[in-house]
């Protein structure tokens, strides 16, 4: 096959020069401003495309309109195009990949529609059309890059389903005459069948779909596979019954796990390598009605979000939480429920903070991601090592910053408290409400009011909303019961805002990744003073406003009004019990 370079060699010397006359002679760009950009393009080694963009020349649809009109290129809307699955398995992705191409259809003659950035790059026409047996029309991507979609498309490619289906079914029919006692019990009867097949796509597909969880349920007939995407859960997958318990066995043989235990709950953990990534996956399982039901965690470092630009701390809360990582001691909490984005918070900090100068420790149950520049310790009860017996071994260790994973006992939170109040910068996670309660939290844990007076510097109170496709964006008018939950928030008119209308790049849900809305409490003087007299919740609430505390659901407003998330969604996750 040839390679890249040979393909696009044609089309960029000849193509982008008439290209960038054509541009020249409609008026689209002035003969200075291509000048510039021929020489940018030539010292960069960017398409001319690109840098025509890049600089502000023109822009993308103008570009794609005028190469459409100047050499009779039919244009298509990537973002809401009717993609054929057919035509996607024509071409291999790690080609489409490669070389920007992305088929999405068929002509009613039966050639191929194909979309790409290169339309007059002969020679890789002919090897497109010599790979799928069939001719190829050309089309231009009008909104969005090629390479945008084919990750997202080929990673919900209704065929795997089909192929998942033979390959289990394949499974079923060999396993009772390999193991007519039951299922697989030896890594060597697992690793020569179809269930093999069947759990490397499942695993696959989680990572390709950005997926944070991966539940196999069985039921009454059926086993069906579901991927938590954004905090939803998505139904993907349905399988035969028969084969669910091989699946099983299967993941718990990777997982170093007991695979002729269905009684009781049981953990584990294996890696997958998928190119240059390496994934880790957690593994729960426990017994059901209908037979043992399995959660896999997908702990992906690569796209786990560990840079503070990508949480969703902006304007005052980032310059609050900044203050407070600059203090050389005392104790940040990350308070919210389960699934609220603490434990990345916290890897984020201590990622920031690990500058080589200081020795960070953690102790955490599990350690999720490891970093190299971190020393981390997981809690192990059958060694006797839990939260607070780990963080007194960590003392000893002459640690700068002290990371403990959660606070969930009082033992824990006054061996923590007892370390911020003796030079060390203590970070964690604990289970309440909101900043405010986080603080009480501690107090009604059996530590002492002067205690967390003196050594609480900060809380940070947080949840996370689904973010708008940025593919889809458009301004629409809010529902009456979102205007007024809005403007009873934010005492102003509700205009009109963004969502998402769905599109290829998002499934048609219209969001695209989460960002996290924030509550960032600072211990005063004025707070100190109401922790120690052991105030309420509601009480160090009224203060932390009044000193300029941005509560959750107006940040989760202001993040709606500046077409981050949606109000929608703002209600349904930022909740408080005021």
């Amino acid at each position: 096959m040839a390679d890249k370079k040979t393909l696009t060699g044609v089309f960029a010397g000849g193509f982008m020069d008439r290209l960038g006359q054509a541009l020249q002679e409609g008026g689209f760009i002035t003969q200075e401003q291509l000048n510039k950009a021929r020489e940018l393009s030539q010292s960069s080694g960017k398409r001319l495309t690109d840098v025509l963009q890049e600089q502000g020349f023109t822009s993308r649809e103008i570009l794609t309109s005028a190469l459409s009109f100047q050499f009779k290129i039919p244009v298509v809307h990537l973002k809401q195009a009717e993609i054929d699955p057919k035509a996607l398995e024509l071409i291999p992705e790690e080609f489409a990949r490669e070389h920007e191409v992305f088929p999405f259809g068929f002509e009613p003659s039966g050639a191929l529609k194909v979309a790409t950035e290169n339309p007059q790059n002969f020679e890789l026409i002919n090897t497109l059309s010599g790979m799928t047996r069939k001719p190829i029309r050309t089309y231009l991507p009008l909104d969005s890059r090629v390479g945008e979609l084919i990750e997202s498309s080929y990673s919900t490619l209704p065929g795997i389903t089909e192929e998942l289906t033979q390959a289990v079914e394949t499974a079923a029919e060999q396993l009772p005459a390999r193991t007519p006692a039951g299922p697989p019990t030896t890594v060597e009867e697992l690793g020569q069948v179809p269930i093999v097949r069947a759990v490397e796509m499942i695993t696959f597909r989680a990572v390709k779909s950005r997926a944070s969880d991966i539940h196999i349920v069985p039921t009454f007939d059926s086993s069906k596979v579901l991927y938590r995407i954004d905090g939803v859960l998505h139904e993907s997958i349905t399988l035969p019954l028969s084969v669910h318990q091989n699946m099983i066995s299967r993941i718990k043989v990777m997982a170093n796990m007991d695979i002729t235990e269905k009684r009781r709950p049981q953990d584990g953990h294996f890696t997958l390598e998928f190119g240059e990534r390496k994934v880790d996956f957690r593994v729960a399982a426990i017994q059901t009605s209908y037979g043992e039901m399995m959660v896999i965690r997908v702990l992906d470092k690569s796209f786990a979000g560990f840079d503070f630009a990508e949480l969703g701390l902006v304007s005052e809360a980032r310059r609050v939480y900044d203050r407070l990582m600059d203090y050389p001691l005392g104790m940040i909490l990350i308070s919210g429920p389960t699934g609220s984005g603490k434990t990345t918070t916290l890897y984020a900090t201590v990622n920031k903070l690990a500058d080589g100068r200081r020795n960070v420790m953690t102790i955490e149950d599990p350690v999720e991601y490891r970093f190299d520049n971190i020393s981390q310790i997981e809690t192990n009860p059958a060694a006797g090592i839990d939260f607070a017996t780990g963080l007194r071994a960590i003392m000893r260790m002459d640690p700068d910053i002290i990371l403990v994973g959660e606070i969930r006992d009082g033992e824990t939170a006054r061996v923590a408290i007892q370390a911020a109040n003796t030079g060390h910068l203590v970070l964690s996670s604990i289970h309440a409400n909101d900043s405010a309660s986080a603080t009480v939290r501690l107090l009604d844990l059996g530590v002492e009011s002067f205690a967390v007076s003196s050594g609480l510097i900060g809380v940070v109170a947080q949840r996370l909303v689904r973010k708008i496709c940025p593919h889809c964006k458009t301004l629409t008018a809010p529902t009456a019961t979102e205007a007024i939950i809005y403007e009873q928030e934010m005492q102003e008119p509700a205009g009109e805002f963004y969502s998402g209308r769905g599109c290829n790049f998002c499934s048609g849900t219209g969001f695209l990744g989460r960002l996290g809305v924030f509550e960032v409490l600072l211990v005063t003087e004025e707070i100190r003073s109401l922790i120690l007299r052991s105030a309420n919740a509601t009480q160090i609430k009224e203060q932390a406003i009044k000193e300029g505390t941005i509560p959750l659901r107006r940040d989760g407003m202001l993040k709606a009004k500046e077409g981050m998330t949606t109000i929608q969604e703002v209600i349904r996750k930022v909740f408080t019990t005021d």
